[in-house]
């Protein structure tokens, strides 16, 4: 995360020009979803978002119908730590909301964000059209050519298959737990430097 600001003004071409050759969406409503570690962050930050309509967190991406927590954290499911997102694309698009996500964790860590470690916490794209498929495939091509990480990026691009909703006290995590010490040391600090950095898509 300490690379945050740099990634962003290195990118920021790369994001744009993919904008601008995006057909705009003629629907109000769409959905992706994303793994990005422990989705309490995630969860977090996508709420953040003006033209984000909802966030869920949930767990998807593996075999087992569904999952509880503690199952998901046993490793024996394949499945991640997700988010579905619900947004009006009208107001933000998949590639702003790839820009963020790419930004707001490491691509480039396997099954592993900090100190949350385990292949639930990988870093996955789980596309719902073949357009956003090709959006992200390029993303992470161009991304990759940037040089603007020293190692090559391992997230995931898979269709989107079934979504468990996470146990209620997963939903709303941080607006219903500030006072939590991982709210206080982990999510606070990266929410910061996410807000600093796109103060302009801000609800």
């Amino acid at each position: 995360m300490q690379q945050l600001k740099s990634i962003h003004f290195g990118a920021s071409m790369i994001f744009l020009t993919l904008l601008s050759t995006s057909a705009m969406s003629n629907e109000k409503q769409d959905t992706v979803s994303f793994a990005s570690g422990c989705f309490w962050c995630t969860e977090a930050i996508f709420q953040q978002l003006e033209g984000v309509k909802s966030v869920m967190s949930g767990y998807t991406g593996g075999h087992v119908k569904n999952p509880a927590y503690r199952e998901v954290c046993s490793e024996t499911t394949g499945h991640a730590e997700a988010v579905r997102i619900i947004y009006n694309p009208d107001k933000i698009s998949f590639i702003e909301l790839l820009e963020v996500f790419f930004q707001t964790h490491d691509p480039t860590s396997l099954n592993r964000q900090g100190a949350d470690v385990g292949t639930q916490y990988r870093s996955a794209i789980f596309y719902h059209s073949e357009e956003q498929k090709l959006e992200a495939e390029s993303i992470i091509k161009d991304l990759n050519k940037s040089g603007l990480w020293n190692d090559p990026i391992v997230t995931e691009v898979s269709p989107a298959g079934s979504f468990y909703a996470a146990e209620d006290y997963h939903q709303d995590y941080f607006n219903n737990n500030r006072t939590a010490a991982y709210c206080n040391f982990v999510i606070v600090p990266k929410l910061e430097k996410f807000k600093k950095v796109f103060s302009e898509k801000l609800k």
